[in-house]
C-alpha cells in the first residue's frame, strides 16, 4: 500500500488549497548582537590592560620577568595541570575574538542592506578618526594578533623561541636590527588604541548610557584608558630598541 508523503495542504475561506509557510530561520537581532560586541569587548580590553601589566615586569629585572612568566605557566596548580589556566584563558580569548566579529560582520552587513542605494553626492559624516577607521583597524588588530602568536607564545619568528627564556625572546625581538618589527608593533598598537577608543564609547551606549554629560565623560575615559593602554604596549619594545632595557 503507498504512503502519502506529501506536505499536507490547507483549505482557506475562498476554498482554495494553500502550503504552509516555511519555517523561518531565528537570527539574532541587531540589539542582541551590539550586546555580544560590547560585552566580548570589555573581556578583551580587560585581558589587554592585565597583559599590559604583566609586561611591564621587564623594567624589574631579567629574573622576575623570567619568574612571572613561568608562574602564568603554573597558575591554577595543583588544581589544573601546568599550562591548563593559559590553554583555557586563550580558549576564552578566541571565543571572545570570534563573537566580537561575527557581531560586527553581522551589523556591517545589515547597516548596508538598510542603505542599498548610493547616493551621488554625500556629505561628509561627523566623525571622530578612530570611528571611521574601525573596520581597518579591526584588521590591523587581528594580523597582530595572529603574529603576536607567532612570535611570543609559539616562538616560530622569535630569533631566540625559547619559552624558557621570555625576557631573552622579548630582547631579541624588538633589537635595533629588527626595527621593522617595532615598527609593526607600533603600528598596530596605536590601531589599537583607536579601537579602544571608540569601542569603550559604543559599549557604554550600548549598555544603556544616552545623556549628553554621559557621553562626554565616556569619551573622556575612552581617551585615557586608550592612550594609557598605548603607552604601557609600547614603553618595552621602544625600551629595548634603545637600550633601557637590555
Amino acid at each position: 500500500m503507498a504512503v502519502d508523503t506529501s506536505i499536507p495542504k490547507t483549505t482557506n475561506a475562498a476554498g482554495a488549497t494553500a502550503r504552509p509557510a516555511p519555517r523561518k530561520s531565528v537570527r539574532p537581532s541587531s540589539v542582541v548582537l551590539k550586546l555580544i560586541m560590547a560585552t566580548s569587548g570589555i573581556a578583551l580590553v580587560g585581558f589587554l590592560f592585565a597583559h599590559a601589566a604583566g609586561n611591564l615586569k621587564i623594567f624589574v629585572g631579567n629574573e622576575d620577568f623570567d619568574h612571572y612568566a613561568h608562574w602564568l605557566r603554573t597558575l591554577g596548580t595543583p588544581l589544573l595541570p601546568d599550562v591548563w589556566f593559559l590553554w583555557i584563558m586563550r580558549i576564552g580569548l578566541l571565543v571572545a575574538i570570534v563573537a566580537h566579529i561575527y557581531a560586527a560582520t553581522v551589523l556591517t552587513r545589515r547597516a548596508s542592506k538598510a542603505r542599498p542605494v548610493k547616493y551621488a553626492h554625500r556629505p561628509k559624516v561627523q566623525g571622530s578618526y578612530a570611528a571611521r577607521t574601525m573596520r581597518w583597524g579591526g584588521v590591523i588588530v587581528l594580523l597582530f594578533i595572529v603574529y603576536h602568536l607567532l612570535d611570543l607564545t609559539t616562538g616560530h619568528l622569535n630569533p631566540v623561541g625559547d619559552s624558557s627564556r621570555p625576557h631573552a625572546n622579548v630582547i631579541a625581538d624588538f633589537a635595533p636590527d629588527r626595527w621593522y618589527v617595532t615598527l609593526f608593533y607600533t603600528v598596530s598598537i596605536i590601531a589599537v588604541g583607536l579601537h579602544l577608543r571608540h569601542g569603550i564609547f559604543s559599549a557604554v551606549r550600548t549598555l544603556g548610557q544616552q545623556t549628553k554629560k554621559g557621553e562626554r565623560r565616556a569619551k573622556a575615559i575612552a581617551l585615557v584608558l586608550s592612550v594609557v593602554l598605548v603607552a604601557m604596549y609600547l614603553s618595552v619594545p621602544f625600551a629595548v630598541l634603545t637600550g633601557l632595557v637590555a
